[in-house]
């Protein structure tokens, strides 16, 4: 069976040797940097994991820094390994929202190839997902280029961790409110906003939202698979592992044991990440996969 990996984190050498340095002015950066999970990956470390777990794809990303010079220099790093496994890696853009040339260096990035943005970290970022004032210049630029952007999202209830933040369902909602025109992947599940698409008037709103399984097995029992099928989103869900904090072995038995068809194990490994791109308008050639 195919498996696609829509949430892995990469680092440039120099960005693993400097961390220390790097952390002193990023306090978001330091603070997972110093947690207990925390692990470093280059690209070729993600590669050795693919290929070790059967993993066709993965979509790779920096660190959402606050300062625009280090994003530059973790999508600089991306771009080169995208293109230098060709078929491998789905690489996307990290940017702060609100800094001086951010839309500059999404449009630079997509032009060299790069798929989407993401991840952002809104409070690592120090931007609020909610307010239409404080996003609508990034949503402009995807929607323009016709890319989706990836967001940390968390739970709001339950035991904390380093990174949980306090982005959840409720700032996720209205950031799909605010712009229907964004296609947008949640990570962690959304923080648990896609059970909100029982309600009729929000599967509406949520119609341009996805939701990722990065570090689900941190967060929630297996049935969570099987709860996110039986509430009509299962087409909506994308496989995300989070490597390196989590490899796919912690993953596959947590797949295993909740149950899925074949069908919707299909959907989930590969199929959703599929349709996920075969929907997005490009209003340029799409990069080569």
């Amino acid at each position: 069976m195919r498996i696609i990996d829509c949430h892995v984190h990469v680092y440039p050498p120099e960005i693993i040797r400097n961390w220390e340095k790097i952390a002193e002015k990023e306090p978001y950066f330091s603070r997972l940097a110093r947690g207990k999970v925390h692990k470093w990956a280059t690209a070729e470390d993600a590669l050795k994991a693919m290929d070790e777990a059967g993993i066709s794809e993965s979509w790779i990303f920096g660190f959402a820094f606050r300062d625009l010079g280090l994003c530059r220099e973790c999508n600089d790093y991306v771009i080169e390994s995208q293109a230098r496994y060709p078929g491998r890696f789905k690489g996307f853009a990290v940017a702060p929202p609100l800094a001086r040339g951010t839309e500059e260096e999404i449009r630079r990035c997509r032009q060299k190839g790069l798929w989407g943005v993401g991840e952002l970290f809104p409070e690592g970022q120090g931007f609020d997902l909610s307010d239409i004032r404080q996003t609508w210049r990034l949503a402009g630029i995807c929607h323009e280029l016709g890319i989706p952007v990836i967001f940390h999202t968390a739970e709001p209830v339950g035991h904390d961790y380093p990174g949980k933040g306090n982005v959840g369902p409720r700032e996720a909602a209205m950031l799909c409110s605010n712009h229907p025109e964004l296609r947008v992947v949640f990570a962690h599940m959304g923080g648990g906003l896609w059970l909100y698409e029982l309600m009729p008037e929000m599967a509406k709103i949520l119609e341009n939202a996805w939701y990722d399984t990065a570090a689900l097995p941190f967060l929630y029992d297996a049935a969570v698979y099987r709860s996110a099928w039986a509430a009509g989103v299962g087409r909506k869900i994308l496989f995300g592992s989070d490597f390196p904090i989590l490899k796919w072995g912690r993953h596959s038995r947590q797949i295993e044991e909740a149950g899925l068809t074949p069908e919707q194990q299909e959907s989930l490994l590969a199929g959703n990440a599929g349709r996920f791109f075969g929907t997005l308008p490009l209003t340029m050639e799409s990069p080569a996969s």
